[in-house]
């Protein structure tokens, strides 16, 4: 199995780290960077009309651009944001776990669901339509998806109806139907990776993630990146349940399982059953390249190593503060520096959506972080 297509909305972490696996990698992507480009034997950059959302691609769009390759794919793999997206007629086998399981665990009323029975600690859900139940204050987000930046922890029910107005009038073909109501918790967010196989599953990294980084970002609750590992006296506990869930779950390959460290212990916050945004500095800190542990999965091989992390990685997301076009020298400038989503010279980058990707590596977290703030100034300065 050699010719692989990954289809998503940024699939440059999952294209590179199967070219250093040594796959032939070909991707349909939303931004196409540069590096990207590089690392794919071949990419196509499809349009998106509402935003980050699915619903605006159709179906039958995809499988002309998956034709257009002219490559007989061994496989194709969703990324993030197409993990539901059927795909009728595809002559391709599709690689994913199973899709009503994907559909369970995206939906974060449905998954909160299946924490209750299984009796793990969740945020409580609220519905819109009984408001006399909700307990302020709470957190509203997308049901599915959306990156952390639609997210909106609101006090009151004023607040709560002008942000779900605002959000059914924006661009990203979002209703109040697709929100969600949760119990708002204070914690410190992390992450557990996890490969499995129908018979076991074994959580290869702890990472902590970046949310709503004052340097990085304006949005309070947009994802900006990861530090791996993270250590805390919590680690094997949330090892232990993020593997026991996905065991529960049946999920194959790499899956991981978000959590919010609070005052009380661990919180599950949402599991992705699909490559996560983790996956740079996994690999970085560890060793690992989790595309051949996921499709080696896929083939029944056991991840049986409990390799830990022998540095600290990072990588960070700066996102835009305001309009402006990529010119050439930006665009050498962020190439010639550990970065990753480069974006390609006469790009349109707006206000509140990422420019790059920052990476680092070193002995300790603060050698880590101190790195990747000086290259974030840098980058602004430019």
């Amino acid at each position: 199995m050699k010719d692989i297509l990954v289809i998503g909305f940024s699939t440059r972490n999952v294209v590179c780290s199967g070219r250093r696996a040594g796959y032939n990698m070909y991707a349909l992507d939303s931004f196409c960077d540069h590096d990207l480009k590089k690392c794919a034997n071949a990419a196509i950059q499809f349009d998106i009309e509402d935003g980050f959302n699915v619903k605006s691609i159709k179906a039958e769009k995809i499988l002309e651009l998956i034709d257009s390759f002219g490559v007989e794919f061994d496989a194709i793999i969703p990324g993030s944001g197409f993990e539901t997206m059927d795909f009728p007629g595809c002559k391709y086998p599709i690689l994913r776990n199973d899709i009503s399981t994907i559909q369970k665990v995206s939906d974060k009323s449905l998954f909160a669901g299946i924490l209750e029975k299984m009796g793990l600690p969740h945020p409580r859900v609220f519905s819109y339509y009984k408001k006399e139940d909700i307990e302020y204050p709470v957190m509203i987000k997308p049901a599915s998806g959306g990156g952390g930046i639609f997210n909106q922890m609101v006090k009151n029910e004023s607040e709560m109806e002008a942000y779900m107005d605002h959000i059914e009038n924006s661009e990203y073909g979002l209703s109040k139907s697709d929100m969600i109501i949760q119990e708002f918790i204070r914690g410190l967010p992390t992450s557990i990776s996890v490969i499995s196989t129908k018979n076991k599953a074994n959580s290869i990294a702890v990472n902590e993630q970046l949310i709503g980084t004052e340097w990085l970002t304006d949005m309070p609750f947009a994802f900006c990146g990861n530090i791996t590992p993270f250590e805390s006296q919590y680690s094997e506990q949330m090892k232990d349940i993020a593997e026991k869930l996905i065991m529960e779950m049946g999920l194959i390959g790499s899956n991981g399982v978000d959590f919010l460290l609070t005052e009380n212990g661990p919180v599950i916050i949402e599991l992705n059953a699909r490559f996560q945004g983790s996956l740079d500095t996994v690999e970085m800190a560890t060793g690992i390249n989790v595309f051949d542990a996921h499709m080696k999965a896929f083939q029944g091989h056991e991840y049986s190593c409990k390799q830990t992390a022998n540095k600290y990685a990072g990588r960070v997301i700066i996102y835009a503060d305001k309009d402006f076009k990529v010119t050439d020298k930006l665009q050498k400038t962020i190439a010639d520096m550990e970065t990753a989503d480069i974006p390609n010279s006469g790009h349109i980058i707006h206000a509140d959506e990422p420019i790059t990707s920052i990476l680092a590596s070193g002995h300790t977290k603060d050698e880590v972080l101190s790195q990747l703030k000086n290259s974030v100034m840098f980058i602004r300065e430019s």
